[in-house]
């Protein structure tokens, strides 16, 4: 008869170990968020040191995915090449291994005592506003901790070692049959698909193996297709992603699977090797089920840092070969016509590390601005186009870019919000905040050259009239002051996580639009009284003019709203 206490135990357990995971996680990346994304960018001169990174960067945030999703979104964003993602990769396979650690030692330890203490320090933390990321560090570390000890208590309990069923079950399955090899390969990879987490999957094979209901030997080859399953999580994030990312998340999938099957090859020579690495007797262990109760959790563990660090060093050395594979599997998609209109670095498959998210969306917005500055580009053509065709042409390419505008506003400012909805520092949700105004603003720019390119369309309707050389001299001469105020702007947007840039350009720049404004506003009233030209004609010119001030303006709204100071202000 099933006892629901039981299982509902083991599942609260497990939940209780992967919601530690995640937040120890979280806290720590949001204590070095920047700092993370610096050392990635930075220390990936050769493979050898994009291995190292990629492996100090996994072990310290405990989360291979979280590392492998970073890479993915730096690749996207065309901050690194697929080389160097490849060799970051290879490091977090044997950083991703100090969690199984961590795990061997909550089941060979009593840490419940650890986990209490944890959760007493960071609960206090969690209040002080300088310390919250370190106290939702210690806080995941306390759940984690108490996830493992529940999980051992409670798998101990069910004694499954002496239940007929479960013994029956195993019995039929003979660890050296390819049928069973493949059959435990699956069941890791599915189980580790669905749940996630490679870490929860690790520790339920952990607790199988310590109670005895499970031989070892079949434990590592769960492990094995558990490296196999955590590799579908940044392919399904590369899903929407550009062609670089989705090889990336390819590669991450060739090199495990790759690793697997040379491993499975040599899988008793290997296996027997890592026992006796760590001292354990490998007969024994297969004959004596109390003594493979007690060895097992250093068993599983040796044996995936064994696997991942022979898989690195000998993939490490193959980089060119792998990058040449996945470009030749994964082919760039023929490009649309609607190709303009897309997102280029930001997907909803990326959120699962929201700290660091927030990249993708900066990049997002150094392609609005430009979109914004070539959209002006098209209404300076505009103005100088008098054959009709190709002034309906353009006009139409103006209106197809104030759409783009308008859906790129909607689904930056949707991202932000699903990332705001992640466990973020301060800093960060500042810049969120930040971002939501400029995106705002550079849409705003997108409505002005629209606005523009109207006011030149209505005129070429409604009068049979042209501007006087004078007026176009004053519209290119405001125009050239709009280009030049744009390009400062897409400058600073584009600096990004510089605190300081030189702002005096721009608002140098703002105060001529506006001066210019006023003194042609004059002018025009002059003009039209002189008869130079008819009030009517004076309106479109004006509404021109107006327009290109009111552009100069949306454009120190954007710099302002990416909280970038004046170098002066240091």
């Amino acid at each position: 008869m099933v006892n629901y206490v039981v299982v509902f135990t083991l599942l609260g357990s497990l939940a209780l170990l992967m919601f530690g995971m995640k937040t120890l996680s979280e806290g720590l990346q949001k204590m070095a968020g920047p700092q993370l994304r610096n050392v990635l960018q930075k220390m990936t001169a050769n493979r050898f040191m994009g291995a190292i990174t990629g492996m100090f960067v996994t072990a310290s945030i405990q989360s291979s995915t979280a590392t492998t999703l970073m890479t993915v979104s730096f690749v996207n964003a065309g901050l690194l090449t697929l080389a160097q993602a490849i060799s970051i990769i290879l490091g977090a396979h044997i950083g991703t291994t100090a969690t199984a650690w961590i795990m061997s030692f909550g089941f060979t330890f009593d840490i419940g005592v650890v986990a209490y203490i944890a959760a007493f320090v960071g609960i206090i933390m969690i209040y002080m506003k300088k310390y919250k990321s370190f106290g939702e560090f210690l806080f995941g570390m306390a759940f984690l901790f108490l996830g493992l000890v529940t999980l051992k208590k409670t798998g101990m309990a069910m004694e499954l070692d002496k239940n007929a069923d479960v013994i029956n079950f195993f019995s039929q399955f003979s660890s050296g049959s390819i049928g069973t090899i493949a059959l435990f390969l699956l069941i890791g990879t599915v189980l580790t698909l669905c749940v996630q987490s490679s870490a929860a999957i690790m520790a339920i094979t952990m607790t199988m193996c310590a109670t005895g209901a499970m031989p070892v030997e079949l434990g590592i080859i769960l492990v094995l297709g558990e490296n196999i399953g955590t590799t579908i999580t940044s392919n399904i994030a590369a899903l929407g992603a550009n062609v670089s990312a989705r090889r990336t998340a390819f590669s991450h999938l060739f090199i495990n699977t790759t690793g697997v099957l040379w491993v499975l090859c040599i899988l008793h020579p290997f296996f027997t090797m890592v026992c006796h690495l760590v001292g354990v007797d490998v007969d024994k262990l297969a004959t004596d089920m109390e003594y493979a109760k007690v060895n097992s959790n250093i068993v599983l563990p040796a044996f995936h840092s064994a696997f991942n660090i022979a898989n690195t060093l000998i993939m490490i050395w193959l980089v060119p070969v792998i990058e040449k594979i996945v470009c030749k599997v994964i082919k760039p998609k023929p490009e649309t016509e609607d190709e303009e209109s897309r997102l280029r670095f930001i997907s909803a498959g990326l959120l699962q590390t929201p700290e660091l998210s927030i990249l993708n969306a900066k990049k997002e917005t150094v392609v609005f601005a430009e979109r914004c500055y070539k959209m002006f580009g098209f209404v300076q053509q505009l103005l100088h186009t008098t054959k009709g065709d190709e002034f309906n042409k353009l006009f139409s390419r103006i209106e197809k870019y104030e759409n783009i505008t308008d859906k790129m506003e909607v689904q930056i400012a949707n991202y932000l919000n699903q990332v705001s909805e992640g466990r973020l520092s301060i800093e960060s949700k500042t810049e969120i905040q930040h971002m939501l105004r400029l995106v705002s603003e550079l849409e705003s720019i997108g409505d002005s050259c629209y606005n523009l390119a109207r006011s030149m369309n209505r005129k070429r309707q409604h009068s049979n009239e042209d501007f006087t050389e004078k007026q176009y001299e004053h519209i290119q001469n405001m125009m050239a002051l709009d280009d030049d105020a744009l390009q400062a702007m897409t400058a600073v947007v584009k600096a990004g996580d510089q605190k300081y840039v030189d702002l005096n350009k721009s608002y140098n720049l703002e105060h001529e639009i506006n001066n210019y404004r006023n003194q042609l506003k004059n002018q025009n009233i002059f003009d039209i009284n002189s008869h130079l030209y008819d009030y009517q004609m004076g309106v479109y010119y004006m509404d021109i003019i107006a327009e290109c001030e009111k552009l100069g303006d949306y454009v120190i709204n954007v710099i302002e709203a990416t909280g970038a100071k004046d170098k002066g202000e240091k």
